[in-house]
């Protein structure tokens, strides 16, 4: 399965211009935090080698993770927070163990 197919399980109803925030699962295991305002070309990017240089060295596998926004500043500003998780805090995110996520965020882990 490639990223846009992994990308439209996760949302059928893709949109080429909404502001999305994603994260991509690499085969390193690694997690990967992106925005862009046209996912469908940024994740053809990534397929190619051609995104970023961390997913030309460490290829993704799998989308896990999309998040909508109404604004390009709104989806940044939560790829930066994102960035600054912790990889559990990330993993509990993909899960939506809500549970676990709060608790992380209590601890500051």
């Amino acid at each position: 399965m490639n990223l846009i197919e992994s990308a439209h399980q996760l949302n059928p109803d893709l949109n080429r211009n909404t502001p999305t925030v994603y994260i991509l699962r690499l085969q390193s295991g690694r997690l990967y935090v992106g925005c862009t305002q046209n996912l469908l070309s940024r994740l053809s990017a990534h397929d190619k080698g051609t995104a970023s240089r961390t997913t030309r060295l460490y290829r993704p596998i799998q989308v896990v993770w999309l998040e909508n926004h109404s604004s390009l500043t709104s989806a940044r500003q939560r790829e930066t927070q994102l960035k600054k998780w912790s990889r559990a805090k990330k993993e509990a995110l993909i899960q939506a163990n809500w549970i676990k996520l709060k608790l992380l965020s209590q601890s500051k882990e």
